[in-house]
């Protein structure tokens, strides 16, 4: 009858220690540190997430700007929600077809705006898109209060009821101002307040200046120049323009002329000159010169 036994290559007690246990390969030691980025799963999931979120913005963004240059969203119209008064509608269009670039995406809406702004009339103007293919405007216009005379050149100008000056073409009746620069406004403000002192002589102001010495100079309907002069402490302008209208009328009475001034400058009371009366040649009438 055969043996039978378990045979095998590997030599009697190879893989053994001495202790009877199998050995086992060594491996080098680790650092316990774990500060490498691959040690951090969390920062690395935070750092994944992040990179999917912009990466899908981006798309989105190529995506939509991309469908924004196509062809189907042109511009169609123009709509102006406001009445006008002053604008003409070739004006509009001009503005309109000057900015109007692009389609329902891709128009500047500030260019446009500034197109509109740039017209005379035009104080200020709001647009935004009214979808799906138009402009939506809404204008407001300057309302001319009076005319601006600029000192150097003589130029006429427009002055709106805020006080702000613009160029535009107006044959309204309304008051000269001349000034300063910057001072419209005020100029303004006292032509309202000169023309309550001055209703009781039934006498419409047409024309109010200030020098750059700040000396005021008024000018009515029917040809008087009134001289202010300046504001004074002692005499202020309102008591001196009071005291003309109390005693006006009865002064050109007594005197019976013609006036073509009336100087306020006097702490108290006034002076007249009159309107100069033709002259032969080589004499001078000396009326009314102090």
């Amino acid at each position: 009858m055969a043996d039978l036994r378990a045979t095998s290559n590997v030599p009697a007690g190879a893989g053994k220690s001495a202790a009877g246990k199998r050995s086992r390969p060594s491996r080098p030691a680790r650092d316990g540190g774990g500060n490498g980025l691959w040690d951090r799963p969390q920062l690395l999931n935070l750092i994944s997430d992040a990179l999917m979120v912009f990466g899908a913005a981006g798309l989105g963004y190529a995506a939509v700007a991309a469908i924004s240059r196509l062809p189907v969203y042109p511009l169609r119209e123009v709509v102006v929600t406001t009445p006008l008064a002053q604008v003409t509608t070739a004006q509009l269009e001009y503005a309109a077809r000057s900015s109007m670039r692009g389609n329902f995406f891709t128009v500047d809406l500030d260019d446009v705006r500034s197109a509109f702004e740039k017209l005379p009339w035009v104080r200020r103007a709001d647009v935004r898109r009214r979808w799906p293919g138009a402009i939506e405007v809404r204008l407001e216009e300057h309302v001319a209060s009076a005319y601006w005379r600029v000192g150097e050149t003589g130029d006429m100008r427009l002055v709106n009821r805020y006080g702000e000056i613009f160029t535009a073409a107006s044959n309204a009746r309304m008051p000269i101002f001349s000034g300063p620069e910057g001072s419209s406004s005020v100029l303004l403000a006292k032509f309202d307040d000169f023309t309550h002192k001055l209703g009781p002589l039934g006498k419409q102001l047409v024309g109010v200046s200030l020098s750059a010495r700040e000396a005021w100079q008024l000018k009515m309907e029917d040809g008087l120049t009134i001289e202010l002069g300046h504001d004074q402490a002692k005499a202020p302008i309102d008591e001196r323009l009071s005291r003309f209208v109390a005693h006006y009328p009865r002064a050109k009475a007594q005197l019976n002329m013609n006036v073509a001034v009336v100087d306020l400058r006097y702490p108290s009371g006034f002076a007249l000159r009159p309107i100069p009366s033709a002259a032969p040649a080589g004499k001078q009438d000396s009326k009314g010169k102090r």
